[in-house]
């Protein structure tokens, strides 16, 4: 097994029921997961599972929390240069196990792979709901962040 591939399959035990783990997940697993959590709001409409299937197949921090039942409860996406900064484009955890301290830990295991706190910038776009879940995390409001954004983008809830 490469270097690459052990690094994939790495574990991360974050209790005896949880446990996370840098993995790929099918399009269908992820649209799944959506309907048990509050960021699927955050998707338009227009070509909603092309893009799905793009996205889970082209970031590079692709981490996923199971419970003992291989059941998917948490799970965040990034894309990272691995030397400046990462960008989290997605961070849910299924609505059942919320408080737990999953996305904390989810958070923390992206930036370590990244290259850590002391060499990364980590961005988001944070759900109006979800600030103060990022400000218990030490995230400020960024005032420097320039924005191109021409899309016309259809709300609707994945269901």
């Amino acid at each position: 097994m490469s270097d690459i591939m052990e690094f994939m399959m790495e574990e991360i035990f974050m209790s005896e029921e949880i446990k996370i783990r840098e993995e790929r997940i099918s399009s269908a697993e992820y649209i799944s997961f959506l309907k048990r959590t509050d960021l699927g709001s955050q998707y338009p409409k227009e070509r909603f599972e092309e893009r799905i299937s793009k996205l889970v197949n082209n970031v590079t921090i692709s981490l996923i929390a199971r419970n003992e039942n291989g059941l998917i409860v948490g799970v965040l996406f990034g894309l990272t240069d691995y030397v400046y900064w990462l960008y989290v484009t997605d961070l849910g955890i299924d609505r059942d196990y919320e408080g737990q301290g999953i996305g904390r830990q989810l958070m923390k295991t992206a930036h370590d792979k990244a290259g850590g706190e002391k060499d990364i910038a980590v961005y988001l776009i944070a759900n109006e709901n979800a600030i103060p879940f990022y400000e218990k995390l030490g995230m400020k409001k960024a005032n420097d962040v320039m924005q191109y954004n021409h899309i016309e983008w259809t709300e609707f809830t994945v269901q």
